[in-house]
């Protein structure tokens, strides 16, 4: 049998319970909000106790969707945070950083200016004063130990001058040139410095072991009286080098007399002053020959 034609296609009796169910709620809202409308005007005592009750119904609910939103702001001021954190840790590092950098700078230009004032008060020291000058490099062989000198016989450096830094004595000139002189430093072995022990005036001799350290040997070769810490002066024996100039510290007592190390390490002295060759027996006759001046009438 073929259905009526005056049915709506698509249109199912779900779909009517469904509009009809829309229908009923619209109206039954309608009543209520009616109804409550009705109560406020007539009992306001009433229409309180009812929203009371409404309201603690409801409390559960909007502390849990209350509970949610807090916790997604604070989720999001914490992430916030965070990044805001690590960004000031950021700039704090480089800050930091750069005032490491500044503090070693000061520390770089404190020391220079502490070589320069000894080497300053070393000149003024000298009677025919020096040349300052820098150790522009050093020898790194093994059978030599050398060193260059910036300033040569232009600034009035001659070949045989002693050269001492802040610390103490470091070599003597040979090979002049005009702008440049090599330096024979004292830990070379053909370099021979006479001593003393600055306790007594011990008299030595000292020869490099062209190793960084010197090898000190008493005159007396029989007896071997150094001990660890001896400090070790030059004694202005023979000429060249002048007298009490700090030299080297004794390191350990030796089969020939001490291992000592040079006060003066060239690699750590980058400043360094002439000093005019010392000649004894010049100087003794010159203030003889003062003394018998004054004497005469």
């Amino acid at each position: 049998m073929a259905p009526p034609s005056n049915r709506r296609s698509g249109f199912s009796r779900k779909a009517q319970y469904g509009l009809f169910a829309t229908y009923v709620i619209a109206v039954g809202g309608a009543l209520l909000a009616a109804l409550l409308l009705i109560i406020s005007i007539v009992d306001p005592t009433g229409f309180s106790a009812l929203k009371t009750s409404g309201n603690e119904i409801t409390a559960p609910v909007a502390r849990f969707f209350n509970s949610i939103r807090r916790s997604v702001n604070d989720m999001g001021g914490n992430m916030s945070a965070y990044f805001d954190a690590a960004s000031k840790n950021a700039d704090l590092n480089r800050e930091v950083e750069a005032n490491r950098q500044k503090l070693n700078d000061a520390a770089a230009l404190k020391v220079e200016n502490d070589r320069l004032r000894k080497l300053l008060g070393l000149v003024r020291e000298t009677s025919e004063g020096g040349v300052v000058a820098r150790l522009i490099s050093t020898s790194a062989t093994s059978s030599r130990s050398l060193a260059t000198l910036s300033e040569g016989s232009t600034k009035g450096v001659i070949s045989g001058q002693p050269i001492r830094g802040p610390e103490g004595l470091v070599g003597r000139t040979i090979n002049v040139g005009p702008t440049t002189a090599s330096v024979l430093l004292v830990t070379d072995a053909d370099n021979v410095v006479p001593v003393m022990r600055a306790e007594d005036g011990l008299p030595a001799f000292s020869s490099g072991l062209a190793n960084g350290t010197v090898v000190i040997r008493p005159i007396n070769l029989g007896v071997n009286p150094f001990k660890k810490g001896d400090i070790i002066v030059t004694s202005g024996n023979g000429g060249l080098y002048p007298p009490n100039v700090p030299f080297a510290m004794v390191l350990e007592k030796s089969d020939v007399g001490a291992i000592a190390r040079p006060f003066a390490d060239p690699a750590r002295t980058p400043y360094v002053v002439t000093m005019p060759i010392f000649q004894p027996k010049v100087l003794e006759a010159e203030a003889k020959s003062e003394e018998n001046g004054d004497e005469a009438p």
